[in-house]
């Protein structure tokens, strides 16, 4: 058994911690997979600003039309075979009141006896869309580093809600791992990034031991390659671009680069997210 016990809480959020839905989509695929029951959700009153993540309204099959309002609810896996089992808790990241959202989900973590947290997010990052997707791995604790060969990051600065959430976990006792995909920045205009996701279940997987259904993302990741593919193909500038962002992850990937390479960048994106630093887009030229 691995430092993260047989009853692993899986964490995303969409808006900030969710470059390319991706984190968002690894929670959707893992509650699809095999039946789900909801267990426990807060009040969206007490957290959501509604100017800011609004209300949708939907129809049903029979065309009845209701208000669905933004929430964070957990989510239990319904069998109880042998072997690692996987909570999701997902949701919209809150407007208000972090630390009593926080302490509540984590309280309800512990009642349903969980005994791991994995926060799951995804970042835009300076990456070519052509190579396989980097995923730090990283954690604060120290037993969960040693037995799983994570990261330590020394990031400091703004954070979203999985690190207010993750901070929560941890100091009632419960050992928290961080998974951040890196999505290539230029293609903004290609989401969701199917690639993306897989890499993060492709992590969760090896770290927690849980099977981890993929469904059709193989196929989607190939796809979406061959979209931006295609898209690249029509602006010089960009292939030139993108061939130089293969040519840096080449060099971190050989074996006389530092393996702090993935860290780095993570820390990079933090730190100057949202700064007007220069960007490229898919048809869209230079943007800030």
């Amino acid at each position: 058994m691995n430092s993260l016990g047989r009853r692993v809480l899986v964490v995303a959020f969409d808006g900030w911690n969710d470059a390319g839905e991706a984190a968002t989509a690894a929670a959707t695929q893992l509650r699809e997979s095999r039946p789900y029951d909801p267990v426990y959700s807060v009040d969206p009153e007490l957290y959501f600003d509604y100017m800011y993540t609004r209300p949708h309204i939907q129809a049903d099959a029979d065309g009845r039309r209701s208000l669905k309002w933004p929430d964070a609810t957990i989510w239990r896996p319904r069998a109880t075979a042998r072997g690692t089992r996987l909570w999701v808790l997902s949701g919209a990241e809150p407007a208000r009141a972090w630390k009593s959202f926080a302490a509540e989900l984590v309280d309800a973590a512990l009642s349903e006896d969980i005994t791991g947290v994995v926060a799951l997010g995804s970042m835009m990052s300076d990456v070519p869309h052509t190579r396989p997707i980097t995923v730090f791995s990283g954690s604060d604790n120290d037993e969960l580093r040693a037995a799983l060969g994570l990261e330590r990051s020394t990031y400091e600065g703004p954070v979203g809600i999985l690190s207010v959430i993750a901070a929560a976990a941890e100091e009632a006792g419960i050992p928290t791992a961080a998974l951040w995909a890196s999505v290539p920045h230029y293609v903004a205009g290609h989401s969701p990034s199917p690639k993306a996701t897989l890499a993060l279940l492709d992590k969760l997987e090896s770290i927690t031991g849980a099977k981890v259904a993929r469904g059709s993302l193989p196929g989607d990741a190939l796809a979406w390659e061959a979209t931006i593919d295609a898209a690249a193909a029509d602006d010089e500038e960009m292939t030139e671009y993108i061939r130089q962002l293969e040519q840096t992850r080449d060099t971190w990937d050989s074996p006389e680069a530092s393996g702090d390479a993935i860290a780095q960048e993570f820390e990079k994106y933090l730190r100057h997210r949202g700064d007007g630093s220069d960007g490229r887009g898919l048809g869209r030229g230079p943007h800030r």
